[in-house]
C-alpha cells in the first residue's frame, strides 16, 4: 500500500527520499517527472521529406477522422514593389476563380460535395490555402490544390469582378481601427521599405492591377522552393509525400529555378504618426519597439517577456485580483478601455508592444504606466512573475494547438520560418529555462534606451509628446 501511494504522489516520494523514509527503486525515478512533459513527448513526430525539386512535405498523424491539408508558400506582400503593391492578395482571391479543368462552379460544388472546406489567406511574408475534409477526401483535396496553384485560369472578367470584391474589402478594413493602426504602425516603423507597405495595397493599384501583373508575380514568387505541403490529423506522411510527387513533381526546370532568394532587409525606424480625428469617441494607440525575427533566440523571452505585459478588457472580471501589474492598474484607475500586448515576428525584424483603446483624456497617463512597466522588465522583475507568465504562455501554446487545423498551420508556419517543426517539449523546455535575469537581459537589449515607434488614431491631442516618451526609455536610478 505504502509503495503504491508512493508511486502516484511524486511530492511525498521526494520529501520521503530527502529525510531517508524510503529509497525510491531505480525502476520508479520516471514517476517523478512533469506529467506534461511525459504527454508532451508522447505527442505524434512531425515527419518532413524533401522533393526533388525543393518543394517540403510535413505532416503529423494524429490518426482523427478528419484532415487539414494546405500549402504554405514563402511569399507575401513583402516582395512586391510600391507599382505592384497588393498583387500577392489579390492572386490569392483569384485562385479560387476557375482552372483549366474547372469553372469556378465546379471548383465550390466540388468542395461542397466532399463537406470539406477551403480557404486562404495572405499576410506581409506567407500566402496560405488550406483545405479541411474527411480522411478519405486528402488525395482529392491535394489535387485541388495543386490544380488552383498551377493552373488558375485568371480570366479578365473574373479579374474585374474580383476588383470590386477588393475594394469593398478594404472598405471594411478601414472600419476597423485596430487594423488601421497596425497598418499605420507598420508603415511608420518600416518607412521606406517593404514591410511598411500594406497587405492589400493601395486602392490606385488594386484599379489596375491587371492578368500579367499576376502572372508575373506567379512567376517570380510561386515556384517549388517556396512550397510547404503540410498535413495534420488523418494524414499517412508516406501517402501525403506521393501526392505531392504526382501533383508538384512536374514543377522543375529553368522558370523555377529562375525564383529570386528571399532577401530583402528591412530597416527598422523609431518614429511616430498621429492621425487626429476628435470626431472619433475613442482613442486607439499602438506603441512598440522592434523585436526579435523568427530565428532569434530572443524570441522565447520576448514571448514571455508578451505575457507579463499580458491583456485587459473592462467586460472581463478582475479588477485588483488581475494577475499582471499593467492589468490591475488599468481596473483599479480606469486608465483605458482595452490594452493588449504584441509580438510580432517576421524573418529578420519584429514588433513588440502594446495596442490600447482609451478615452481622450487618457492617453498619456496610459502610456507613462506602459513605460513604467516596461521599465521594470529590464531591471526589477521578480522570479514569481516570470513563473506565472511562462505558464500562462505554455497553457495558451498548448490551448491554440487543438484541432487539426490548428496544427497543420503551426507546422507550415514553422516549416517556413524555421526549417522544422520544433517539438513541443522541447518548445516547453525552452520557457521552462526563462528565468528573471533572462528577461532583465532582452529588456536591457530590446526595450532599455531604445527608440520606440507609435500610432495613434482619433482624439489623440493628449498622448505624450514623442521626445518625452523616448526620454521615458531608461531610468537614472542610483
Amino acid at each position: 500500500m505504502a509503495t503504491r501511494l508512493l508511486k502516484v504522489n511524486p511530492t511525498l516520494l521526494k520529501y520521503v527520499q530527502k529525510n531517508g523514509l524510503y529509497k525510491i527503486p531505480k525502476q520508479w525515478k520516471a514517476t517523478a517527472a512533469s506529467p506534461l512533459q511525459q504527454a508532451l513527448i508522447n505527442q505524434p513526430p512531425t515527419c518532413t521529406t524533401t522533393l526533388d525539386n525543393g518543394m517540403r512535405v510535413a505532416s503529423e498523424d494524429s490518426g482523427a477522422a478528419t484532415a487539414t491539408v494546405g500549402l504554405w508558400i514563402d511569399a507575401g506582400s513583402r516582395w512586391e514593389s510600391d507599382e505592384n503593391n497588393g498583387v500577392a492578395h489579390f492572386m490569392e482571391h483569384m485562385a479560387f476563380k476557375g482552372t483549366a479543368k474547372r469553372s469556378q462552379t465546379d471548383l465550390e460544388l466540388e468542395i461542397e460535395n466532399m463537406g470539406a472546406h477551403l480557404n486562404a489567406y495572405t499576410s506581409r511574408e506567407q500566402t496560405v490555402f488550406y483545405a479541411k475534409c474527411l480522411k478519405q477526401d486528402v488525395p482529392k483535396a491535394v489535387e485541388i490544390l495543386s490544380d488552383i496553384i498551377q493552373n488558375s485560369k485568371l480570366g479578365e472578367n473574373e479579374i474585374e469582378r474580383e476588383r470590386g470584391v477588393i475594394l469593398r474589402e478594404m472598405q471594411e478594413v478601414e472600419t476597423n481601427l485596430q487594423e488601421v493602426v497596425f497598418d499605420h504602425l507598420h508603415s511608420t516603423a518600416y518607412q521606406g521599405t517593404p514591410l511598411g507597405r500594406t497587405i492589400l495595397g493601395p486602392t490606385e493599384n488594386i484599379k489596375s492591377i491587371s492578368k500579367k501583373d499576376l502572372q508575373e508575380y506567379l512567376r517570380n514568387n510561386y515556384g517549388p522552393p517556396r512550397f510547404v505541403l503540410a498535413g495534420a490529423g488523418g494524414v499517412d506522411h508516406n501517402q501525403l509525400t506521393q501526392l505531392a510527387e504526382q501533383h508538384f513533381g512536374k514543377m522543375t526546370g529553368p522558370a523555377y529555378d529562375k525564383i529570386p532568394d528571399l532577401n530583402v532587409p528591412c530597416r527598422y525606424t523609431g518614429s511616430e504618426i498621429r492621425v487626429r480625428d476628435d470626431s472619433i469617441p475613442l482613442a486607439h494607440i499602438a506603441i512598440a519597439v522592434e523585436g526579435a525575427g523568427w530565428s532569434s533566440a530572443d524570441n522565447i523571452p520576448l514571448m514571455v517577456m508578451n505575457t507579463l505585459m499580458g491583456a485587459w478588457d473592462r467586460s472581463q472580471g478582475g479588477g485588483a485580483n488581475n494577475a499582471t501589474t499593467l492589468a490591475r492598474i488599468a481596473a483599479s484607475g480606469e486608465l483605458c478601455h482595452s490594452y493588449q500586448s504584441f509580438n510580432t515576428c517576421y524573418k529578420d525584424t519584429g514588433l513588440w508592444g502594446i495596442y490600447f483603446v482609451c478615452e481622450p483624456m487618457q492617453c498619456e497617463d496610459m502610456v507613462w504606466n506602459i513605460q513604467q512597466e516596461w521599465m521594470k522588465l529590464c531591471t526589477s522583475v521578480t522570479e514569481k512573475d516570470v513563473n506565472r507568465a511562462k505558464n500562462i504562455l505554455k497553457t495558451n501554446m498548448f490551448l491554440q494547438l487543438d484541432g487539426t487545423t490548428a496544427v497543420c498551420e503551426d507546422v507550415g508556419r514553422q516549416m517556413l520560418c524555421y526549417g522544422r517543426r520544433i517539438p513541443l517539449h522541447e518548445l516547453e523546455a525552452r520557457i521552462e529555462s526563462i528565468t528573471a535575469k533572462t528577461i532583465h537581459e532582452t529588456g536591457m537589449k530590446y526595450i532599455y534606451d531604445r527608440c520606440p515607434v507609435i500610432a495613434a488614431v482619433g482624439p489623440c491631442e493628449n498622448l505624450t509628446d514623442y521626445n518625452v516618451i523616448r526620454s521615458a526609455m531608461w531610468w537614472a536610478r542610483y
